[in-house]
């Protein structure tokens, strides 16, 4: 099937699914439906840290949020407020930042919703246990996803078959485009009605479909960042990881945008970031060095495209003449992509000295997922599809 087809197909499926629960007039007006639960997901466990984590989860109606946690030597304590002084708080979703953890300590903690208007109702959700990252770790696991395009059947395989893992990389293309915001709380909270981030808490890597559609703008809301930006870096065991925003695979000022899109200063913007953020000495001393971006860097066809017609870009050009010296410069080994809906690895060239690899598409028989295990010997990524066939398997050495 043709992929543009594809996709507006699968986002026709979207709207249609979700129109069938119009929002209620109680909801509409900040107020909680009798006997019906104030979260609409489970707590979702987001941009983990060395020092913490983000939680955030969705709410049916006006509600303030808090987390209570409990540290492995006895200590407690609870998160309730954000950065401007307020109770974190929202009439779709909330979202709290907990500080102040130890790398690499397992802690439990759970949600509190509280209905903000109306009757006094509050809700305790279920404990869950969380591990911070650890820098000085010898080794460390992680999954990466991509390009789920809101297809029931391969969320629910992706649940069922990734490992718990360090961190989970959801590696862009979450959607099928904004059109209505009701649906972005269902799609990034609870994909496929699965609590995703159970045992693999979560990295978001934008893709060119997320950012498409008039409520795209509010995908911030309920995606969260180490840095409050849609690009970041962390450390994980020997790995050095970096998550950059490649935006849309036409330029800015394509007609099908309408305006709405600036992300030429954006790849720049990074670019300056990363001269910075690769010279500090836990990036430039890590044995193994990943960037996660959701279009490729390259491709088999680079071929100029056709955007008047129905052209649109395998490889972010504009990004990769944006990033690369840099990348180079600090020795990126690979580059973890999707976008094409074709799985493959191109393995570093004297022009290109990264290897590029890719996951697969949306459609069961096409979807992938990519398993990262670092340890002192080896980095081995391997894609595997939905039925447990590997169809690349790489190692790369220590640095």
């Amino acid at each position: 099937m043709n992929r543009r087809r594809f996709v507006q197909q699968f986002g026709m499926g979207t709207l249609a699914a979700t129109a069938a629960h119009p929002v209620s007039l109680r909801a509409a007006e900040g107020l909680a439906e009798p006997g019906v639960s104030l979260a609409s997901t489970p707590m979702t466990l987001q941009a983990p840290r060395p020092d913490g984590v983000e939680a955030v989860w969705g709410v049916r109606a006006r509600a303030l949020g808090r987390i209570e946690w409990e540290g492995p030597d006895g200590a407690r304590g609870v998160a309730a407020s954000d950065a401007h002084g307020f109770v974190p708080q929202g009439t779709r979703s909330v979202r709290v930042r907990i500080d102040g953890w130890i790398p690499g300590r397992e802690y439990r903690l759970r949600p509190v919703t509280v209905a903000a208007e109306g009757e006094s109702r509050v809700e305790t959700g279920d404990w869950r246990t969380f591990r911070t990252l650890d820098p000085a770790a010898p080794a460390t696991r992680f999954a990466v996803w991509n390009d789920t395009h809101v297809n029931q059947t391969t969320l629910e395989r992706l649940d069922e078959v990734t490992p718990a893992s360090d961190f989970l990389i959801w590696n862009g293309d979450t959607c099928n485009d904004w059109h209505r915001e009701d649906d972005l709380v269902p799609i990034l909270l609870n994909p496929g009605g699965r609590d995703i981030t159970r045992n693999r808490p979560l990295h978001v890597v934008w893709g060119n479909h997320d950012v498409r559609g008039p409520w795209a703008f509010r995908v911030p809301d309920v995606v969260a960042s180490p840095s409050g930006r849609p690009f970041h870096a962390f450390r994980s065991g020997p790995l050095a990881a970096v998550c950059l925003h490649t935006g849309e695979d036409k330029p800015d000022d394509h007609p099908s945008f309408r305006g709405r899109v600036a992300f030429d200063p954006l790849r720049q913007e990074q670019a300056a970031w990363l001269n910075d953020v690769l010279r500090r000495p836990e990036f430039a001393s890590a044995p193994y060095r990943l960037v996660f971006c959701h279009i490729p860097l390259r491709w088999i066809d680079e071929r100029p495209q056709d955007y008047a017609g129905t052209g649109f870009d395998r490889h972010s050009g504009r990004s990769r003449a944006a990033w690369h010296d840099a990348l180079v410069r600090w020795g990126v080994q690979a580059i973890i992509s999707g976008h094409t809906h074709r799985a493959a690895w191109m393995p570093p060239t004297d022009v290109f000295p990264y290897g590029q690899l890719i996951g697969g598409g949306p459609q069961p028989a096409s979807a992938t997922w990519i398993e990262g295990v670092a340890n002192p010997q080896s980095l081995r990524l391997t894609v595997r599809n939905l039925a447990g066939d590997i169809l690349h398997d790489v190692s790369l050495p220590a640095l």
